[in-house]
C-alpha cells in the first residue's frame, strides 16, 4: 500500500497541485465572500422586519388609541343630550309641593329610574358638578347671578345652584349655573 501511494505521488505534477490549491484557495475566497454577503443581506433583512414590527405595533397602538377617542367622542355627544332630561328629573324633584301629591307608589319609581340613569351615564364617565359652597370657579361654574352677604367667608362662594354641572371623563361638558355670595359688610334691611 505505501508503495501504491509512493508511486502515486511520483506521477503528480507540482505546477498540477500548485494549480488545484490555487483552485481550492480561489473557491475558499468565494465562499467567504458569499458568506459575508450572506450576513450582511441577514442583518440587513433582520432589521428590516424589526423595523416593520416595530411599525405594526404602533400602528396597532394607534388604531386602539383613534377608537378609544371615537367612543369617547359618540359617548359625549350622547350624554350631553341626556343632560336635559337629568335636568327635567330635578327640576320635578325641586317642586316638591306638586311631588306631595302624586301616588308614593309612582314617585319612587322616578327616582328608581332617576337612579338607574344616574348610575349608567356614571359609569360612562359622567361626574355631576357639585358646586355649593365652594368657590366660585369660571371654569366649572356659569355665573347666574349674586347673592349679598354679611359674610365675609361666603364672598366669592357658591349660594345657590340654578342649573348642576357636568363632567365627562375629566372635561367639563356643562359648568353648573351658579349664584355667589357677594360680601356687602354689614346689611341693613
Amino acid at each position: 500500500m505505501t508503495d501504491k501511494f509512493n508511486k502515486s505521488q511520483e506521477n503528480i505534477d507540482p505546477e498540477e497541485i500548485e494549480n488545484v490549491e490555487e483552485s481550492i484557495d480561489n473557491k475558499i475566497k468565494k465562499i467567504k465572500e458569499n458568506l459575508k454577503k450572506c450576513e450582511g443581506e441577514k442583518k440587513e433583512y433582520l432589521n428590516g422586519w424589526q423595523r416593520s414590527k416595530a411599525e405594526l405595533i404602533n400602528f396597532k397602538k394607534e388604531i386602539e388609541s383613534s377608537k378609544k377617542g371615537l367612543i369617547l367622542f359618540a359617548n359625549e355627544n350622547l350624554i350631553s343630550e341626556m343632560i336635559p332630561v337629568l335636568d327635567s328629573f330635578d327640576m320635578a324633584f325641586k317642586n316638591k309641593e306638586h311631588l306631595e301629591k302624586v301616588d308614593e307608589t309612582w314617585k319612587k319609581g322616578m327616582e328608581y329610574i332617576y337612579s338607574q340613569l344616574i348610575t349608567i351615564l356614571k359609569n360612562s364617565g359622567l361626574e355631576i358638578i357639585e358646586p355649593y359652597k365652594q368657590k366660585f370657579n369660571p371654569i366649572f361654574h356659569h355665573l347666574g347671578g349674586t347673592i349679598d352677604t354679611n359674610k365675609n367667608e361666603e364672598d366669592n362662594i357658591v349660594l345657590e345652584v340654578l342649573r348642576k354641572g357636568y363632567n365627562l371623563n375629566g372635561k367639563n361638558i356643562r359648568p353648573a349655573n351658579v349664584k355667589i355670595g357677594i360680601f356687602k359688610g354689614t346689611l341693613t334691611h
